[in-house]
């Protein structure tokens, strides 16, 4: 089998719920061993497109192909695929041993084999001394680490998880969020997350997806995802604070790049070149709260402090433009600005983005 069959791929695949189309003919591929992250708002499509791939949701046309096998028609039990649900679905009944055995019973697995396989999980999830237990005395974070060791012993091809970490605390999401990232790097399976969390997507994807109204809008590495947006939604979905999104007149600069003129006067000069950008009726000028800093000499604007969110290492200071606009600087370290204060902020233009009417990026060219 050639390297390109590897791994879970996605053509021109079709779902409707009677009249209601959901997904038109969506295509998009996962290679081998790959951590992949779907990453959307509530309702955009993640949670079907995982329980296609599962074989709890039929297919109403295209192909999934698993390591090259198509299993669109396939029984879920057929597919070498295991998930992990968002309530993790332990029986309370049995023991964590007994969680972890009972599928590999079912599939005839030797005894030998279930105890060796078991012993792995266990040593690999920290569950070592609690596989004896019931799943009622256990915490939150436990029962989740059972769940996903529950699918690993199944050794899957394909391994789907469904918002694994939204039931946890603040705490225990952090401490699992870094276990998964640990056995991400040693797990032979691809897997398959889905998560409105940007948090959990940047920090352990190898790549994302983003979804939105059932569409995808950008697939990248996690750093692409974030720099380069490739439209208005994910510049706005993606990141600590939406991107500011500023309506203007856009001109050629003497540099022959693209300058851009807000209300007032305000003028940022960007990286992109001019000669390279569409005719539009209308453009928009995309900046990070990273690349707005505040003070300085010469700021590009004034503002007045609406609330500042000092969150340690990092603030990010809300204010209103001197027109009413909204925008968001980051400081660092805990600001020491006020509500009501005026500041000076000073716009990098060289991290600018353009949108144009349709509602797509352009960026200035990477560095080589």
């Amino acid at each position: 089998m050639s390297k390109s069959q590897q791994g879970l791929e996605f053509r021109a695949v079709a779902k409707a719920y009677g009249a209601t189309t959901v997904f038109g003919g969506i295509s998009f591929a996962i290679g081998a061993g790959e951590f992949f992250v779907i990453l959307g708002p509530s309702g955009c499509g993640k949670t079907t497109l995982l329980r296609m791939m599962a074989g709890l949701e039929t297919v109403d046309g295209g192909a999934i192909l698993l390591n090259g096998r198509p299993v669109e028609h396939l029984p879920a039990s057929e597919r070498g695929v295991a998930m992990v649900f968002q309530d993790y679905a332990l029986y309370p009944h049995m023991t964590v041993r007994d969680n972890l055995a009972f599928g590999l019973r079912n599939m005839k697995v030797p005894a030998a084999e279930i105890a060796a396989r078991i012993a792995d999980s266990a040593r690999a999830l920290s569950l070592d001394g609690l596989l004896e237990r019931k799943p009622n005395a256990l915490s939150g974070g436990q029962q989740q680490r059972v769940a996903l060791a529950r699918a690993l012993v199944k050794r899957p091809d394909l391994l789907l998880m469904d918002e694994p970490l939204s039931s946890l605390d603040p705490a225990l999401r952090l401490q699992t969020r870094r276990e998964l990232a640990g056995l991400s790097r040693t797990l032979a399976a691809t897997v398959v997350m889905v998560t409105h969390d940007q948090v959990e997507a940047m920090t352990l994807a190898h790549r994302v997806m983003v979804l939105h109204d059932h569409q995808i809008q950008q697939i990248g590495t996690p750093l692409e995802i974030f720099t380069r947006p490739a439209n208005l939604f994910v510049a706005r979905f993606v990141g600590a604070t939406p991107m500011n999104i500023f309506d203007g007149a856009i001109r050629r600069g003497r540099d022959g790049h693209a300058e851009f003129e807000l209300a007032q006067g305000i003028v940022v000069k960007t990286a992109i070149a001019f000669a390279g950008l569409p005719d539009s009726p209308e453009w928009k000028l995309g900046l990070r709260a990273e690349h707005v800093s505040v003070g300085g000499a010469r700021p590009t604007a004034r503002a007045k402090v609406d609330f500042v969110e000092r969150l340690g290492e990092l603030s990010f200071v809300h204010a209103r433009l001197d027109d009413g606009r909204e925008i968001v600087a980051a400081e660092p370290g805990l600001s020491p600005h006020q509500a009501g204060a005026d500041i000076g902020l000073k716009f990098d233009g060289a991290c600018a983005h353009l949108f144009d009417a349709t509602g797509r990026a352009w960026h200035a060219p990477e560095a080589a």
